[in-house]
């Protein structure tokens, strides 16, 4: 009878330490986790928009090369007439051009694997 109670103990202390691995293994999968992400049209173009307005230091409804985030800025690709200056109907055209690139399948959304895959280099973005 004592045999069978020890055994019974013992596996059940096996079971306990199968589970808290299995546990483990869960939990270290799930720091790494990144969810998924979809961005519609529409929050896009807000979200441009709110970033115009930051970058617009001095709210004249335009950036100049001194309100670039950096010298080197990808911004100067927004300026469609050459003038030095971009507008905020230069900047939305830009990234909304951007936002439909990024735009794979078409959809009107844009998922974190559509940017993954455009970030790559698998699809020229700009």
């Amino acid at each position: 009878m004592r045999l069978m109670v020890v055994g019974t103990m013992l596996l059940a202390l096996a079971a306990c330490n199968d589970h808290e691995a299995e546990r483990a293994a869960a939990d270290a999968r799930a720091a790494n986790f990144t969810p998924p992400a979809v961005t519609s049209r529409l929050d896009w173009g807000g979200q441009q928009e709110r970033r115009f307005t930051a970058l617009d230091r001095n709210a004249d409804g335009k950036l100049t090369d001194q309100e670039f985030p950096r010298v080197d800025s990808r911004l100067v690709r927004a300026d469609a007439n050459r003038d030095g200056e971009i507008t905020k109907g230069e900047f939305t055209t830009r990234a909304m051009d951007r936002f439909d690139r990024m735009d794979l399948n078409r959809d009107g959304t844009v998922t974190s694997e559509e940017q993954e895959t455009t970030r790559n280099g698998t699809l020229a973005v700009e």
